[in-house]
């Protein structure tokens, strides 16, 4: 389970419409798999289709993480035009089985579907995300 407040997830949502028509990502940082803050990315393949983010942003986001005693808890992108479900290269791109990746469907921009999954070994399982209302742990099921 992944736990996100409501500031956060329009945080999240906002960043990635911006990156329209190409799918967006960024990191989430927290503790517990609860997310503490959020890092945007650039999607370095400036694609439709997939991404990667930018090493260097990277990096300073690993960098920062330590600095505040936060860990990834996990991985956000968008998909502009398809479900919010991983796609096969989501799947083999999945190097990280301890993170939660948060996908976020922009098919219908005004109502984004956000579904959370670990992926390990190629398999796909989905989590619960929890939001709530703001920092103070006020949380809601999703």
């Amino acid at each position: 389970m992944i736990r996100i407040s409501k500031r956060l997830l329009d945080e999240m949502i906002e960043h990635l419409k911006g990156e329209q028509p190409n799918e967006g990502c960024g990191i989430l940082a927290g503790r517990d798999g609860e997310v503490k803050k959020i890092f945007k990315m650039t999607n370095t393949d400036a694609s439709p289709y997939s991404y990667l983010a930018d090493p260097r942003e990277q990096i300073k986001a690993m960098k920062e993480m330590r600095r505040l005693n936060l860990e990834m808890v996990g991985i956000y992108h968008s998909h502009p035009s398809t479900p919010a479900y991983p796609s096969q290269r989501d799947i083999e791109m999945a190097f990280y089985p301890e993170a939660c990746y948060v996908i976020v469907s922009l098919q219908n921009p005004e109502a984004p579907q956000v579904r959370a999954f670990r992926i390990e070994e190629g398999k796909v399982k989905e989590e619960k995300i929890m939001i709530g209302g703001d920092e103070d742990g006020d949380l809601n099921k999703a």
